[in-house]
């Protein structure tokens, strides 16, 4: 904006800019340049003229005289709109358009008592280079429904075929004016409804990412439903433009390829009125709305009260409420030294669901965080001090963790420690005390930051070895139904793939791996320090010296050629090399349920295994052999089954079925397994929404199959952990898909308290925690980090304290608490959809 004030609120002010350049160009990033302070929301279009041409213009008069494609969107409390790497809005040349207008909402102008001058805006990022994608709107838009008067629910619907080119839908936007309640879109395809987005559109309508995204092919049907109320209306309400109208537009954000691309399509009809009998309930379902969140509709502003029955308004909710002196998070602030009223209080209700937990804990992250902090002009000193002192960082992080554990009572969370189901394994009383793994908290590799890490291992050096994506990622865009990799416009990956790192300072030795892979998945190191990797695009196995720049000594597999034949892998997820044979063990994959055995030299010798159906899998079926581990001395190959949350274990000469282990703390996935003389190792994965599993690694006594100990990262958290090594000192590295994060795991001196156990279950008490917790605030938690302690008991605090039970306080550790989550971990993707994911198993509760 150029240095605008506006003098009303929600005012609407646009103004436009040519094209820098004549000829095509390519947009392919946004960048905000707006507080929510002043800024409602922004929106940039496209078009050939604008409406006015002065430097800026009421928006009442229009934004262009021809057609404006909407190319991005920000909006205060929303996400911004983030295109997809080889992704481009094509603008400018003979095609494109000739213009960019920006849209500027003010609500509310409080913030321009003082006459200042907004400029606030978007920055374009444009390039001349074509992009092998290309970016396009899909308007779905009701042009005659009629909301009757009074009347408590109706439907608008909007359905087209859909005859183009297949597009990839990867953002959405809904749009009404005051009586609409959800919009939802949809792909149908042979009678099967796959949601695209669903919305309140009384949220601030920003593009919203698709949770997973959506492909649209020739033949789909593209279905809209509106929800709207006519309550407190006495007349008839029709499609229109005015304060006394209704719109209903649901806009699809998609791309295709370029040689087929088109930049904005449009859907106005229903054509299959009849299907929407069996469009899922979700759609009819209202989003609530807290008041805060409401959106303004600005010219779309009724005059009266009269509809402020139809504005969805959230009630007010237990959990925010302000308690008093009496409550947890009273003294919890005490606890803290900070004051009562900064701590914005969350009441525990069991029955809530799990995200509540979530907020809760980032409140006790901003306390954490802030304190200590001092003085703003000190803060900046702290953060040095705290940055170059471990011990300090140490105390920080593990006060944090031992007050999330008393969150909420054991009973209703899953500890790490818990009894299991019968027939799926026992606690060994010898093992409970002799073993504990935690994150190693002076090692910096954590901070490295690669692309996607989909695999870790240890040369024959004891180096940790990382196999990254860089800058590619895996998403339900990735492949089309075939497992046909569908990004090959943007090339191999261009930078290394492949670090060695070194094990104590996290220092990167050596690299390699340019340019020969678009999406790497599994790696192990063989005894001669060869690695073996896959990589699910190319559909291959290969074998690499590390020390050669003369390319592959071994290729297995077509390249992008998926299949299932000896000669044809699908989506390969791992190899595992006998070191006495030689003998090659591929798992295959996302789209075969196999094993695949070759000779040192690459001939195809055997393959077992099919694919599971049903909830009870058979011995030899598998959903997504994910993992290998072999087990030379006793002559076993294991599989981590990860849809199937299990372990299965052959034999490698007679291939036959040795055993399975399985159990209640797995939850659905086992994602990678690793083994060392004695122990097997695991990571599983994210629980399904109200499962209550939570994402840890697992220490298992291999001969018995029973769990030994469960750990989690301290710094940072799981998100996708998606493969494990482990060294037989009991080093543990476990890598991340989708917070890029590798983390590094010690064993432990065995803990002095960790002594009573019943039936599966572990208390601890530890000595003189009540004095320390009330002398000495600043340091209140991480002074109980010592081996000998373990952990600390709230359990004994607070049976101390009038009025609380100590029912549900007593822990055994607290080291295996989730860690804040940061803001950006860098990941939009939802990794490795190109495998149908079950549907998630109905609710017994």
């Amino acid at each position: 904006m150029p240095g605008v004030t506006p003098k009303q609120s929600d005012t609407y002010f646009c103004m436009s800019m040519r094209l820098p350049v004549d000829e095509e160009a390519f947009v392919i990033d946004f960048k905000p340049r707006a507080s929510m302070d002043t800024v409602h929301h922004m929106l940039l279009f496209g078009c050939n003229m604008p409406s006015s041409t002065g430097s800026y213009w009421f928006c009442d008069e229009g934004t262009c005289t021809d057609k404006a494609n909407i190319l991005y969107a920000w909006a205060r409390n929303a996400p911004p709109t983030r295109l997809p790497k080889g992704v481009g809005f094509r603008v400018g040349g003979e095609t494109g358009s000739k213009y960019f207008v920006l849209q500027v909402h003010y609500g509310d102008i409080s913030a321009f008592r003082d006459n200042h001058k907004d400029c606030s805006g978007v920055s374009l990022h444009l390039t001349r280079l074509p992009q092998p994608l290309i970016a396009g709107m899909y308007l779905m838009m009701s042009v005659d429904t009629v909301i009757p008067p009074g009347e408590k629910v109706v439907n608008s619907d909007i359905s087209c075929h859909y005859k183009m080119y297949p597009m990839h839908v990867f953002a959405y936007r809904v749009h009404t004016h005051h009586l609409g309640k959800v919009v939802s879109g949809y792909r149908v395809r042979n009678g099967q409804w796959t949601l695209i987005g669903r919305q309140s559109p009384q949220l601030p309508q920003a593009f919203y990412p698709v949770e997973h995204p959506v492909d649209v092919s020739f033949g789909d049907i593209l279905a809209a439903r509106c929800v709207f109320t006519g309550e407190g209306r006495t007349e008839a309400t029709h499609i229109g433009g005015t304060s006394s109208d209704e719109m209903c537009n649901l806009y699809i954000m998609y791309y295709m390829e370029a040689k087929h691309a088109v930049s904005f399509m449009t859907c106005t009809q229903n054509v299959a009125a009849d299907m929407f009998r069996t469009i899922p309930p979700e759609a009819n379902i209202p989003i609530p709305v807290k008041s805060d969140m409401m959106m303004m509709h600005a010219h779309h502003k009724e005059t009266e009260n009269k509809d402020n029955t139809a504005l969805l308004q959230q009630p007010k909710r237990e959990e925010e409420e302000v308690l008093d002196q009496g409550d947890f998070y009273s003294l919890l602030s005490k606890l803290l030294g900070e004051r009562e009223d900064v701590v914005h209080v969350h009441k525990y209700n069991p029955t809530e669901k799990a995200e509540s937990e979530s907020d809760l804990v980032a409140e006790i992250v901003n306390v954490v965080q802030k304190k200590d902090l001092g003085r703003p002009d000190a803060r900046e000193g702290a953060e040095r001090e705290e940055r170059g002192n471990a011990i300090l960082v140490r105390d920080r992080i593990h006060k944090f963790h031992r007050l999330e554990s008393t969150l909420r009572p054991a009973e209703s969370k899953v500890l790490s420690l818990q009894q299991p189901l019968p027939g799926e394994g026992t606690w060994e009383p010898e093992h409970s005390g002799d073993f504990h793994i935690e994150e190693a908290l002076d090692w910096p590799g954590v901070y490295l930051l690669p692309g996607q890490v989909s695999g870790v291992a240890l040369d024959p050096h004891n180096n940790l070895v990382i196999f990254h994506r860089g800058d590619h990622v895996w998403d339900g865009n990735s492949f089309d139904s075939e497992f046909v990799y569908q990004q090959r416009g943007l090339g191999p990956i261009e930078e290394d793939t492949i670090l060695v790192v070194d094990p104590n300072n996290a220092a990167v030795l050596q690299s390699s791996g340019k340019n020969l892979f678009y999406l790497p998945h599994g790696l192990s190191v063989d005894k001669d320090g060869n690695y073996w990797v896959t990589d699910v695009a190319l559909h291959q196995v290969f074998k690499l010296d590390p020390n050669s720049k003369e390319g592959p000594l071994l290729i297995l597999g077509r390249s992008m050629q998926p299949g299932s034949d000896q000669n044809h892998f699908c989506q390969p997820t791992d190899v595992a090399v006998d070191p006495a044979t030689g003998a090659v063990y591929v798992s295959d994959g996302y789209c075969n349920s196999r094993i695949v055995q070759f000779s040192p030299s690459g001939k195809f010798i055997t393959q077992w295994g099919e694919e599971s159906s049903g909830r009870n899998p058979q011995p030899g079926q598998f959903s997504v052999p994910h993992s290998l581990a072999l087990v030379p001395h006793v002559g076993q190959l294991c599989v981590a089954d990860r849809e199937n949350g299990r372990i299965q274990c052959f034999k490698t000469d007679t291939k036959e079925f040795v055993r399975e282990i399985k159990h209640a703390s797995f939850g659905r996935n086992v994602f990678a397994i690793s083994y060392v003389p004695g122990l097997l190792f695991a990571v599983n994965g994210k629980p399904y929404f109200g499962d209550q599993q939570p994402l840890q690694g697992f220490v298992m006594n291999f001969s018995s199959g029973e769990i030994m100990d469960v750990f989690k990262p301290v710094r940072k958290h799981f998100d996708m952990p998606h493969d494990i090594v482990a060294s037989e000192d009991g080093t543990v590295y476990i890598g991340d898909a989708h917070s890029n994060t590798v983390w590094k795991f010690t064993l432990t001196e065995k803990m002095e308290h960790r002594s009573v156990k019943k039936a599966g279950i572990e208390v601890q008490e530890v000595k003189d925690s009540e004095h320390k917790l009330e002398t000495s605030s600043g340091r209140v938690l991480g002074r109980f980090r010592g081996k000998g302690s373990g952990g600390l008991n709230l359990g004994n605090f607070f049976a101390s304290r009038k009025g609380y039970s100590r029912k549900g306080f007593d822990r055994l550790s607290t080291e295996g608490s989730d860690q804040e989550k940061e803001e950006d971990d860098g990941s939009e993707s939802e990794e490795e959809y190109s495998a149908p994911l079950p549907a998630p198993a109905p609710s017994t509760s």
